[in-house]
């Protein structure tokens, strides 16, 4: 085996086993696949994570009421809604910030002998939704947890999961991308220092899907992860470089 072919397998064999291994760090996860090629280039799998804390959170409220006569139920209904809006008020929330949606009308049929629905109506059930944006994270996710608290003033009221977001991600988004790169860089160098070669300008670079997960998530998809159920999550950038080897 002549000396080139010697220093080929040497940088294969340093491939393989920082392919398989995870290096730790504050901030870069240290993850990722390495290709040598036979054009003396080399393509790194760089990645970067990073914990946020959801600075935006939506959150929705249903209630409902039910009568024989329409105008009747409509009337508690409105009862109801001045209830709620009263009850969001004193946890502090401005009235601007408290939306009603329209209400929807279900008509209640009779249902006969051999249990089937017939043209009679015989009373209506309404129901209408209350919704919440806000920057206050923390207050409308305690409210949120509370808000059945309203069940004890003879409202049927259901409380919906938050759904939590971060404002502030496309922003992130192009610092995680520089901090992906610079791990793949450094994968490179490690690989290339360590067979007696030297990484030379960067070929391509090929940004992959953004992971927006839960913390502590192992869950990954081809076309990304935008979680919206958690408060506080991790999102992992990843890139795909070619660098030339000297």
């Amino acid at each position: 085996m002549n000396q080139e072919n010697k220093k080929y397998v040497a940088v294969v064999m340093t491939a393989v086993i920082l392919a398989a291994g995870l290096i730790a760090s504050t901030f870069i996860a240290v993850t990722g696949i390495v290709e040598i090629k036979g054009n003396r280039s080399i393509t790194v799998v760089g990645s970067a994570k990073q914990q946020i804390r959801s600075d935006l959170i939506e959150w929705e409220g249903s209630f409902s009421c039910q009568s024989q006569f329409l105008p009747e139920a409509y009337a508690r209904l409105k009862t109801d809604s001045e209830k709620i809006k009263k009850y969001l008020q004193e946890k502090g929330l401005g009235e601007s910030d408290i939306i009603f949606t329209s209400i929807d009308i279900n008509q209640i049929h009779e249902i006969n002998s051999y249990g089937q629905y017939t043209e009679n109506i015989t009373g209506y059930r309404l129901y209408q939704r209350v919704k919440i944006s806000s920057g206050d994270v923390d207050r409308i996710s305690k409210i949120a947890r509370e808000a059945t608290e309203l069940i004890n003033e003879n409202v049927e009221f259901q409380s919906f999961q938050p759904r939590y977001y971060y404002t502030k991600i496309a922003d992130l988004k192009v610092s995680m991308l520089g901090e992906a790169t610079k791990d793949a860089k450094n994968r490179a160098e490690q690989i290339s220092k360590n067979t007696g070669s030297s990484i030379g300008a960067l070929k391509s670079a090929k940004m992959g899907v953004f992971q927006i997960t839960p913390l502590y998530s192992t869950e990954v998809a081809d076309y990304g992860i935008n979680d919206t159920s958690s408060l506080d999550k991790e999102i992992t950038a990843v890139v795909t470089c070619t660098f030339e080897m000297k």
